[in-house]
C-alpha cells in the first residue's frame, strides 16, 4: 500500500489524501468522504477545515508525482522497464514483447491500451498510459510479486502530463509518427517533440530502439547515441524479406551479416515492423536471436489488432486503426491477400481531432472497393456533423452511410462473397459504443460471432 491516494473511495486507513482539482471532479469536494474511509491526513491546495492534519501546498498534483518520485522511484526502477511509443504500433510491439519474454519463464507484466497483465490476471485501465499514481501503485504490486520486467506503451499525453515521472528505462522503442492528437498537440513539430521526450526517461546505458523507415527516427538518433535501427534498410536488424501465408507471415532479417527466418501467425505489412521491433527488444535483453526463433510462432496478436474471424466463404477483420496511417497501412496490407473485394467498414470519433477525417474518408474510399461509413465513439458530438467532415473529403461514390454500427456490420457481412474481405476498423478491443456521455456495450468481434449464430453460418 502507497502512501497517498487521491479516490476518496479507495482510502485505506492510515493513507494520506491528496485533493487533486481535475476537469470534471475536484478532490476538494470529497475531503470528508475520504476522511470517513481512513486518511489520517489531508493535503490540499485551498484552506479547509478537517477532524485530520491538513498540509496546504501550492500545487497538489506537483506534490504528488515529488512524493511518488522520492519514496518509491529508485524501488520501482530495480525493474527493468521498456517503453515503447509512437502514433501506431504500441500496443502490439508491447503485447509481442511481453509474450516472448513470458514464453521464456521472465515474470513479465504489460501496462497498455488493452490493460494491466501480470500472470494471470488482467486489469482495466482508463487510459493507454494510466496516471502516475496509478502506475506506481501497480508497479509496487507487481514487484512484490517477483516481477522483473514490466513493457508499457507510453502516450504521447502521458509524456507531455508527466505520468511517467521518476521513470527509468532500460530499453525503449519508436515505432512511427503519423498524424493524430492534433487536438491536443496542434502541430507535428509538437507531437514529434513531446514523443522525444521519452529519451529523458533512458537511464544512461540505456538501449533505444528506432524505425529507420521513418523519417522522424532520425530525430531521435541525433538526441540519443545509443540506439538501434529496425527497417528495410536498417543498418541493425534489416528486414530482408517477409512473406503471408494462410497461418501468418514469415519475416527473414538480416543481423550482424548473419539471417535469420522467423515464422508468426500475425498478418500485415506493419505488424512486420511490430513483431521486428519486439524481436530486437528482447534479444537487447540477454536472449538470442535462435532461441526467439523457437518461439515466435507460439505468440498472438492482441485482441482486436487484425483479428480475424471466418465469415460465410469470406474473412471479416477487426483492427482498432483510427488514424489515417493506420488505416491505409490495415487496407494496403490486407489487399495484398485478397482475392477478391475489400469491404471497410470506417467511422471518426466525437469530440477528437476533426482534421484527419476527410483525409480517413478519402483513404478508406480510394483503398477499397466499397466502404460503409459508420458510427464510432460520437462522444457529445453530433454523429452528423463527424460523418460530414469524413465525407468531405470523399471524391469516389463506393460508400454508404449506416450511423448504427450493428447494422453497418451486418450490411458488411451480408455481402461477403468467396473470398472477399471486411475489415471492421476504429474499436479493435473496445467493447463499447460512447454515445453522449453513456457507455453502451458493444463489441465488434461479439457482434460477428453474433451474425455468425442468427445466419447459422
Amino acid at each position: 500500500m502507497l502512501k497517498y491516494e487521491t479516490d476518496s473511495r479507495k482510502i485505506q486507513k492510515g493513507q494520506v489524501f491528496v485533493a487533486i482539482p481535475g476537469h470534471t471532479v475536484d478532490g476538494h469536494d470529497y475531503i470528508e468522504n475520504a476522511i470517513l474511509n481512513g486518511a489520517s491526513e489531508v493535503i490540499a491546495e485551498k484552506d479547509v477545515k478537517a477532524s485530520v492534519p491538513v498540509h496546504k501546498v501550492a500545487n497538489t498534483s506537483i506534490f504528488l508525482k515529488e512524493e511518488l518520485k522520492k519514496l518509491y522511484a529508485d524501488r520501482i526502477n530495480e525493474l527493468k522497464i521498456i517503453g515503447v511509443t509512437g502514433t501506431n504500433g504500441k500496443t502490439t510491439t508491447c503485447y509481442l514483447t511481453y509474450q516472448l519474454l513470458k514464453k521464456l519463464g521472465v515474470k513479465v507484466a504489460y501496462m497498455g491500451t488493452i490493460g494491466f497483465y501480470f500472470e494471470e490476471e488482467v486489469k482495466p485501465l482508463q487510459n493507454t498510459t494510466p496516471d502516475i499514481l496509478t502506475i506506481y501503485k501497480l508497479f509496487t504490486e507487481v514487484l512484490e510479486k517477483g516481477c522483473t520486467t514490466i513493457v508499457m506503451e507510453v502516450s504521447s499525453h502521458s509524456i507531455d502530463l508527466e505520468r511517467i515521472y521518476g521513470l527509468k528505462f532500460s530499453l525503449g522503442a519508436f515505432t512511427n509518427l503519423t498524424e493524430d492528437h492534433l487536438d491536443y498537440h496542434k502541430t507535428m513539430e509538437n507531437y514529434l517533440a513531446c514523443k522525444l521526450k521519452i529519451l529523458n526517461y533512458l537511464k544512461k546505458e540505456g538501449i533505444f530502439i528506432v524505425n529507420s523507415d521513418d523519417k522522424s527516427s532520425k530525430e531521435f538518433q541525433k538526441a540519443f547515441k545509443n540506439t538501434l535501427e529496425i527497417g528495410m534498410n536498417a543498418k541493425d536488424y534489416q528486414i530482408l524479406s517477409y512473406q503471408f501465408h494462410a497461418l501468418g507471415t514469415d519475416v527473414k532479417i538480416k543481423y550482424q551479416n548473419q539471417e535469420y527466418l522467423f515464422k508468426n501467425r500475425l498478418f500485415s505489412k506493419f505488424n512486420v515492423y511490430n513483431f521486428v521491433t519486439a524481436i530486437a527488444l528482447v534479444q537487447n535483453l540477454g536472449y538470442s536471436l535462435e532461441e526467439l526463433q523457437r518461439i515466435s510462432q507460439e505468440i498472438l496478436p492482441p485482441k482486436g489488432r487484425c483479428e480475424a474471424c471466418r465469415v460465410k466463404e469470406g474473412q471479416a477483420i477487426v483492427d482498432y486503426a483510427h488514424t489515417p496511417d493506420a488505416v491505409e497501412k490495415v487496407i494496403d496490407s490486407f489487399k495484398e491477400l485478397a482475392k477478391a473485394r475489400i469491404i471497410t467498414v470506417i467511422g471518426c470519433g466525437g469530440d477528437r481531432d476533426p482534421y484527419k477525417r476527410p483525409i480517413m474518408g478519402k483513404m478508406a474510399t480510394e483503398k477499397s472497393d466499397y466502404v460503409i461509413l459508420t458510427n464510432d465513439n460520437p462522444r457529445t458530438e453530433d454523429p452528423r456533423r463527424i460523418m460530414d467532415d469524413i465525407i468531405s473529403g470523399i471524391q469516389k461514390k463506393n460508400y454508404e452511410v449506416i450511423f448504427d454500427r450493428k447494422q453497418a456490420i451486418n450490411k458488411a457481412l451480408d455481402m461477403i462473397e468467396k473470398d472477399d474481405i471486411v475489415l471492421i476498423l476504429g474499436k479493435g478491443h473496445e467493447n463499447y459504443q460512447i454515445i453522449g456521455k453513456e457507455r453502451i456495450h458493444f463489441d465488434d468481434v461479439e457482434q460477428i460471432i453474433n451474425y455468425q449464430k442468427e445466419h447459422e453460418f
